[in-house]
C-alpha cells in the first residue's frame, strides 16, 4: 500500500530555510545523501509547490546519465544515483503562477486538492512524497501524510520557513533514529491519525 510521505532537511531549530531563504547549512554529504537515496528509490511521484519545484529543477540535468564524450563525471556517486531516481519519478507541480513546466514527466496543476491528492496515493503502486514545507502543510491540514523523516543539522539558524506546519497539530510516533558520522540525525515517525 502505498503511503505520503514528507522528508525534509531541517535546522536544529526547526527550519527548512533560515530567514534569508538560504538552505546551503543542510548540504549532504555523501552519507546522508546516499541514505535520502535509499528513502527516495520507493517514491513514485514528487508532489510540488512552485518553490520547491524550481529548487528541484536542476536534477534535470545534473549528473546526466550519458555525459559527454571526454567530460569527466565530477559528481558523487550520490549525486550521480540521486539525479537517475529523481528523473525516474513523475512530478506533480501546484502553481497557479507557473505558465509551464520544464521537466519531462511533470504535470502542472493549478490548485491543490486534497481528494485528487487522496486518490492518487490509494491508486499508486509507489510512495508518493510531498516536497516543500508550504505544500506540506496543506497535506498535514488534510490529513494526508502518513510518514515524516527529518534530517536534523546540528545548527540552529534563529528563523526562517518551519519545516513543519506552526499552526497545526501533527502526532507522530517515532519509527527510527539514525546518527550520520556529520551530526545529522535522522529521525523517522509515522503520523497518527487524530
Amino acid at each position: 500500500m502505498a503511503r505520503l510521505r514528507y522528508l525534509m532537511l531541517v535546522s536544529l531549530d526547526g527550519y527548512a530555510v533560515d530567514a534569508d531563504g538560504r538552505f546551503d547549512w543542510a548540504m549532504p554529504d555523501e552519507e546522508l545523501h546516499a541514505a535520502v537515496n535509499d528513502q527516495s528509490r520507493d517514491v513514485g511521484t514528487y508532489l510540488y509547490g512552485r518553490r520547491m519545484y524550481e529548487v528541484m529543477t536542476p536534477w534535470q540535468t545534473i549528473a546526466p546519465d550519458h555525459p559527454a564524450p571526454g567530460e569527466p563525471e565530477e559528481d558523487s556517486a550520490a549525486v550521480r544515483d540521486f539525479a537517475r531516481i529523481w528523473r525516474a519519478a513523475d512530478k506533480i507541480v501546484y502553481s497557479a503562477t507557473l505558465d509551464d513546466v520544464s521537466t519531462p514527466r511533470t504535470d502542472l496543476v493549478e490548485r491543490f486538492d486534497p481528494d485528487e491528492v487522496r486518490a492518487l496515493v490509494a491508486a499508486a503502486d509507489h510512495d508518493v512524497a510531498v516536497g516543500g514545507p508550504t505544500l506540506a502543510a496543506a497535506a498535514f491540514a488534510a490529513g494526508l501524510v502518513d510518514a515524516v523523516s527529518l534530517c536534523v543539522f546540528p545548527v540552529s539558524v534563529g528563523g526562517g520557513l518551519p519545516a513543519l506546519p506552526r499552526d497545526q497539530r501533527v502526532d507522530l510516533r517515532l519509527t527510527g533514529v539514525r546518527r550520520f558520522a556529520s551530526g545529522v540525525v535522522q529521525l523517522d515517525h509515522d503520523v497518527i491519525a487524530n
